[in-house]
Formats: C-alpha cells, sequence, structure tokens
C-alpha cells in the first residue's frame, strides 16, 4: 500500500516537473497561435474580447463601488473640514468689514459736515461708456490695446480707461469707431502720481516692463513696499486719488509699481471723462461728452 502511494507520489512530481519546463513554451506557441487565428479572422477575435470584456465587466463595476464610496466618503470630510476652515475665516472677515463700515459711515458724515460748512462744490458725475478690448498691439516696443469705441461714442484723447475702479491707460489714438488704450507700462506712459499715505507726488513712467517705475519723487520720502500709488490733480489729467497699484520695491533708486490690473485681464474697460483737459492736448474741437451708461444696460 505505502509503494503504491510512492508510486503516485512520483508520478506527479514528474508531471509538475515537465510543466514547469514546458510552461514557456507552451505560452509562447499559445500566443503564436493566438496571433496566427487574429490575422486569420478579426472579427472572431474582437468578438472574443468584446464577450470577455462583457464578462469582466460586472465583476469589476462590484469591486470597485466600495473603493468609490470610501474615496466619496473621504472626500467629503476632506470638503468639511474645508468648508469649517473658510467658514471661521468668513466669519472673522466679516467683522473686520462690519468695524471698516462703522468708520467709514463716521468719516463720510463728518464730511459731509464739513463740506456743508466750507460750501465745498462737488465735482460733476463723471460719464462714461463702457467697450471691450477686441485687440492686443502691443509688442516689444510698446503696450496698448484696441478698444471697440471711437469719437462716434464721446470718446476724445487722454480720457482715462478704468478696469472697476482701477486706471489701466488713457486714451492715445481715436478713431471713428475705435479707439488705442495706451497701458501704464507703456515707454510712452508719464503720469502724475502720489503715494496714498504720505502724499508725496511722483510721475510714473512705463518701460515697456509689467511693472512700471516712480520718478520725480519730490522730497526723500521714506517708501515702503506696500504703499498704495494713486493719481494725483497735478495737470488736470485726472482727478485725485485712482487706484493704480502698489509698491513692490524701492532699491538702488528704482521704485517699481505693480498695477492692480494687468494687461492680460482686460476684457471690458470703462473710458470715463471727467470734465477735465485730459493727459493729451487736442487741437480739433472734442465731441460732446457721451452719456452715462451703465455697465451691460441700457441708455
Amino acid at each position: 500500500m505505502r509503494a503504491k502511494q510512492s508510486g503516485a507520489v512520483g508520478r506527479l512530481a514528474t508531471l509538475r516537473l515537465l510543466a514547469q519546463r514546458f510552461a514557456f513554451l507552451s505560452l509562447v506557441a499559445a500566443a503564436f497561435l493566438l496571433m496566427i487565428l487574429g490575422k486569420a479572422d478579426i472579427f472572431l477575435i474582437e468578438r472574443t474580447r468584446a464577450l470577455v470584456m462583457d464578462g469582466i465587466a460586472p465583476v469589476l463595476d462590484v469591486l470597485s463601488r466600495p473603493a468609490a464610496s470610501i474615496a466619496q466618503v473621504v472626500d467629503q470630510v476632506r470638503e468639511l473640514a474645508a468648508l469649517r476652515q473658510e467658514n471661521a475665516r468668513l466669519k472673522a472677515e466679516n467683522q473686520r468689514l462690519l468695524h471698516w463700515q462703522t468708520v467709514a459711515r463716521r468719516l463720510q458724515n463728518e464730511n459731509s459736515v464739513l463740506h456743508e460748512q466750507l460750501n465745498y462744490i462737488p465735482d460733476p458725475d463723471p460719464a462714461f461708456i463702457t467697450t471691450r478690448v477686441i485687440g492686443d498691439m502691443g509688442s516689444a516696443f510698446g503696450q496698448s490695446m484696441l478698444l471697440a469705441a471711437g469719437s462716434a461714442d464721446g470718446v476724445r484723447k487722454g480720457q482715462a480707461v478704468l478696469a472697476g475702479e482701477n486706471l489701466v491707460g488713457y486714451i492715445a489714438e481715436v478713431g471713428e469707431h475705435s479707439s488705442r488704450l495706451l497701458l501704464l507700462t507703456d515707454i510712452n506712459a508719464h503720469l502724475p502720481v502720489m503715494l496714498e499715505s504720505t502724499r508725496t507726488r511722483a510721475i510714473l513712467a512705463g518701460d515697456n516692463n509689467d511693472r512700471p517705475r516712480l520718478k520725480y519723487v519730490a522730497g526723500n520720502p521714506n517708501i515702503q513696499p506696500g504703499d498704495r500709488v494713486v493719481t494725483s490733480a497735478s495737470g488736470a489729467a485726472f482727478p485725485p486719488g485712482l487706484p493704480i497699484g502698489t509698491v513692490v520695491s524701492a532699491m538702488d533708486g528704482s521704485i517699481r509699481v505693480d498695477p492692480f490690473v494687468h494687461r492680460n485681464e482686460l476684457e471690458y474697460v470703462a473710458i470715463v471723462d471727467y470734465g477735465l483737459g485730459g493727459i493729451l492736448p487736442f487741437t480739433e474741437r472734442p465731441p460732446p461728452r457721451p452719456r452715462r451708461h451703465a455697465p451691460g444696460g441700457e441708455n
């Protein structure tokens, strides 16, 4: 009995050894056979592949659902944590805004009282039109953009061009139905400005760099990065206080300003007539001031 068992075990070991020796050759032969069948009947192979995929798909779908569910739960937990942090940040920001709202209301009331006492004559409301940027005319030698509004719309040279509340440039050339916006970063752009905190006056000069320079700074002020730069009333070009940008570097006598709005962000702009002479003189009779339009609204 023991002899028979030992003989059976020996035969199984021999078969296993033969299978291991010829397994590689068998796989090569099977692959070669499948390749020949694929060349002979490609439609048969495609149908077989489709049947195999149809059979595997339900299994993979069942196996993937737990993983997808776990991933969804993890994402929801992360989203809840992010929402909690965002909610805390918004609450703190809301408190700061309420504080500044109170300060602004108090200053507005004080300003109104002082205006009444001084018989202050307020500036007229500016007229403006909103138009679209239809072309970028910038190059290595200048930075300007083409606007879809011209003299027929009341546009003239020197008028301010704003994106939101921020000054981005002024009108340099005017056609009947288009005009050219000269950006503050252009090498030909020079604009009287001042530092908002110290009221120090200077000239903002473009040099085809994304960050124009401050030149001819009055006095010896202590200019620091982060100081806000706004327009001044010098030359009766623009009203004072239009935001332009912030100082980003003040080293070795070179003071650079980072504009609040960059060239690649311009899509719709407002051409504003403040009733002043403008930064560029004009020889022809100026067209009538444009009527005031609400952006996107009707006349």
